[in-house]
């Protein structure tokens, strides 16, 4: 035994020099006419080895041929070791007018003096906090965080509106599951579950796997549970997309597109 702080110490049985207080190091004692050989021991290089990969290395799949692989997290681009195909891994922060296409496994973030109108985005996560009047794709969670309307059209794996937004989206939702915190009017598609929370609200036709409203939250509008309702819900045409703003300011709409009125509170 030695006490915590000593930074070297000498064998009581061969008189050997050696520093105890080396992280995860083996100490083979030899011969006092030898020197004391010190041997790091290997799993402490598995251990590190191993909290790297997990904290510094993500899994990423290929848009073109899914094909999967990891990737170090301070990487801004990588190619596909199958079909060869640049990989875009960057994140882009949308503070103004923009209507360039974007292709990457980063986030995107529509600031609240952003105007997003790009014809085709595809984007790991989504964070919604201005105008978007483009088309996204978001293949994880896209995050809304906005009072307006959306003329665009999102597809996302995972939606959350959050509390304080108010959005009322003139273009079929898609998505695989949705959370909705906030007030929110529109119509959805979901291949899973759809969650109203506590005092929440959504305004709109549903067409999804399950539905859940907590106490407190408000859903009206036509409702439509099971595989064959997703089914049916595709074939059906989609409307019109909202027209150009007037020289006014005011959104004009065309007549086969009704918002639903948010009720009194």
């Amino acid at each position: 035994m030695e006490y915590a702080a000593a930074k070297s110490t000498m064998c009581r049985q061969c008189g050997a020099h050696f520093a105890p207080s080396a992280p995860k190091m083996e100490v083979r004692l030899r011969p006092k006419d030898e020197p004391v050989e010190a041997v790091a021991d290997p799993s402490l290089f598995r251990k590190l080895e191993g909290y790297w990969t997990k904290h510094h290395n993500s899994e990423i799949e290929c848009f073109d041929c899914k094909a999967k692989q990891e990737i170090s997290s301070a990487a801004s681009s990588t190619f596909c070791p199958k079909c060869s195909t640049h990989i875009d891994l960057r994140d882009y922060k949308v503070v103004t007018s923009f209507s360039r296409s974007i292709k990457t496994h980063g986030e995107i973030h529509v600031t609240a003096k952003g105007d997003l109108s790009s014809s085709s985005v595809t984007c790991r996560t989504a964070l919604i906090e201005g105008k978007m009047r483009g088309n996204m794709n978001c293949v994880g969670t896209a995050t809304i965080n906005f009072t307006g309307k959306i003329p665009g059209r999102l597809t996302a794996e995972r939606v959350l509106v959050e509390k304080k937004s108010d959005v009322q989206f003139f273009r079929r939702l898609r998505v695989k599951s949705i959370e909705i915190r906030g007030r929110m009017t529109g119509e959805i598609i979901a291949e899973g579950a759809v969650v109203i929370h506590r005092h929440a609200m959504l305004d709109g036709n549903v067409t999804a796997k399950s539905i859940s409203v907590e106490k407190g939250g408000i859903f009206s509008g036509q409702l439509v549970i099971g595989n064959a309702g997703l089914t049916q819900a595709e074939l059906l045409p989609e409307s019109k997309p909202i027209a150009a703003a007037s020289d006014a300011g005011a959104d004009v709409i065309p007549p086969d597109v009704v918002p639903h009125p948010l009720p009194a509170t």
